[in-house]
């Protein structure tokens, strides 16, 4: 996922570590230098779907207006904070 707008400096990672726990989805989330943030997630259909829908408005704060979304193959033993890049 590659999400744009106001979403650093508002707890998006955090929060979507979160979010990514509570709905039981793997992988990882981090700030890009461009001020966006990168996601991979993986899961059920329904747990995609519900953490995409998530990913639409983010926390409190945030404002998104993109969301990239294109599969990939990844297998990930829980969710994780990655440092930016």
């Amino acid at each position: 996922l590659l999400i744009g707008g106001i979403v650093q400096g508002v707890g998006f990672r955090y929060s979507m570590v979160a979010q990514a726990r509570l709905l039981g989805v793997t992988g990882w989330v981090r700030n890009l230098r461009d001020g966006r943030v990168e996601a991979m997630i993986s899961g059920d259909a329904a747990q995609i779907e519900a953490m995409l829908a998530w990913s639409r408005s983010g926390p409190p704060g945030s404002e998104v207006d993109s969301l990239m979304v294109e599969t990939a193959v990844g297998d990930f033993a829980g969710f994780e904070l990655r440092p930016t890049v």
